[in-house]
C-alpha cells in the first residue's frame, strides 16, 4: 500500500507522518477523537435543557481547607466539573496544589490521620481519609498552576469547595486527554459562553499555542451537541 493510502487509512501514520519520532500519544488521542466525532456528530444530547443547566452537590467531599490552611489547593477531576455541567456520579476525589507545596501537604495530611497508599504517575501522591475515601493529591508543576490555585480559593461550588477555575480546568483535561476527559471538556465547552470560550483560548495563547486548532474543534462539537452552533 502506498504511503498516501497508509496515512489515510491509519491515523497513527496521519498524526505522524511529518514527525521524526513517534507521537506525543495523548495527542494522537485527542485527534483521533476530535477527528471520528467531527464525522459522526449529530446535533442534540437527548437530554433537557433544564437538566444540562442544573448544578447539584449531590456528593460531599471533605473540605480540607482546615487541614492544609494556608496552602492553595483545589478540586480538579469530575468533582470539580460539576460546577460547569451535571454533576456525574464519581468515586474519584482529586485535588491539586502547586508543587513546591508538596512536602508540606504530605505532612498535613499525615498529621491529620491521611495514610499515603501510592505515587501517582502524573506527579503526586494517593492518600486514603480516616473514613475510607480515596483522595489524589496532583501536584501541578506547570507555570500556570500557582495563578490557576490562587483564583479558585474564590471560586466555590455550592457545598464551599474550591474549584479550579474554568479556562484551567479544560486545559488540565485537555493535557491529560483521556476519552473522558475529552468528553468533560466538550460538554462543558458546550454549556459555557462565549465570554468563557474567550478566557480559554487566551489561557491556550500562552500555555498550549500549537493546540488553538484542537480546541477550536472541541468548542464545535460542544456547540454542536447543545445545539447552539449560531450562537
Amino acid at each position: 500500500m502506498r504511503r498516501e493510502n497508509l496515512v489515510a487509512f491509519d491515523p497513527r501514520l496521519r498524526y505522524n507522518s511529518n514527525m521524526q519520532s513517534l507521537p506525543d500519544l495523548r495527542r494522537l488521542t485527542r485527534r483521533t477523537i476530535i477527528d471520528m466525532a467531527l464525522r459522526r456528530q449529530r446535533p442534540g444530547t437527548g437530554s433537557g435543557l433544564d437538566f444540562l443547566l442544573q448544578r447539584t452537590t449531590t456528593v460531599q467531599w471533605p473540605d480540607l481547607t482546615l487541614i492544609l490552611m494556608p496552602i492553595h489547593w483545589a478540586v480538579v477531576g469530575a468533582a470539580a466539573t460539576r460546577l460547569y455541567m451535571p454533576e456525574r456520579m464519581t468515586k474519584d476525589f482529586d485535588i491539586a496544589i502547586a508543587l513546591q507545596e508538596a512536602e508540606l501537604v504530605r505532612r498535613k495530611l499525615a498529621g491529620a490521620g491521611y495514610v499515603r497508599t501510592g505515587e501517582l504517575s502524573i506527579g503526586g501522591s494517593r492518600w486514603q481519609s480516616p473514613d475510607g475515601l480515596q483522595i489524589d493529591v496532583i501536584e501541578g508543576h506547570d507555570a500556570w498552576w500557582p495563578q490557576a490555585l490562587a483564583e479558585a480559593q474564590s471560586n466555590h461550588d455550592e457545598q464551599g469547595l474550591p474549584i479550579l477555575p474554568f479556562a484551567y480546568l479544560v486545559l488540565m483535561k485537555f493535557n491529560a486527554s483521556r476519552t473522558i476527559d475529552l468528553g468533560d471538556i466538550t460538554r462543558m465547552l458546550g454549556l459555557a459562553n462565549e465570554a468563557d470560550h474567550e478566557q480559554v483560548r487566551t489561557l491556550f495563547r500562552l500555555y498550549a499555542p500549537a493546540d488553538l486548532e484542537d480546541l477550536e474543534s472541541l468548542i464545535l462539537l460542544g456547540k454542536l451537541e447543545m445545539g447552539r452552533l449560531n450562537e
